[in-house]
């Protein structure tokens, strides 16, 4: 989690570094593989399941997956907003002359990555 959150802020102080994208990509990737190895652990112990703490832990987890996406949208959209103005007249003259470069959209290379664990309680 320190990880993600590490090369999320390297990727935020620096949004045309195609490396820290790819770092923040492959930090969330191990995040998500420990939650599904967490999940694969709940689901061994039917008294961890009915546990009032498992279900917020559930309750949050899941909130922090819809986070996350949020996030991952917002910066894919201000990415784009930030390539289309250093794209266009007068900006583009400026964004030559001080070394602005092309920012990359977050991406998801891996296919495996995009699906997300299957969790089952009951």
């Amino acid at each position: 989690r320190n990880i993600a959150a590490a090369a999320a802020q390297a990727a935020a102080a620096n949004p045309a570094d195609a490396n820290a994208i790819r770092q923040l990509s492959t930090a969330e990737a191990g995040l998500g593989g420990a939650l599904s190895r967490l999940m694969v652990v709940s689901e061994a112990y039917p008294d961890l399941k009915a546990n009032q703490n498992m279900a917020q832990l559930t309750e949050e987890l899941t909130s922090t997956e819809n986070k996350i996406a949020f996030a991952r949208q917002a910066y894919n959209d201000s990415v784009m907003n930030y390539n289309t103005r250093r794209e266009t007249f007068p900006t583009v003259i400026l964004a030559g002359a001080f070394g602005f470069q092309h920012a990359e959209l977050f991406k998801v290379e891996d296919p495996t990555e995009r699906v997300a664990p299957k969790v089952n309680f009951g």
